[in-house]
């Protein structure tokens, strides 16, 4: 016979959200610190090609 989950306390549920939303800010400041390397020509694990105007 199936038996109900025994329920999780808040306490232990806003932890677990408050972890989970934490890396998902990290992750975009990680991107945004990439994107503005990128842009200002600073980075050093991409290359872009810088296409000269005549």
């Amino acid at each position: 016979m199936a038996v109900p989950k025994k329920r999780t306390s808040i306490s232990k549920k806003r932890i677990r959200r408050n972890i989970w939303k934490k890396r998902g800010y990290w992750e975009a400041k990680r991107a945004f610190s990439l994107a503005k390397s990128i842009s200002s020509g600073r980075s050093k694990s991409f290359f872009v090609l810088q296409k000269n105007k005549q």
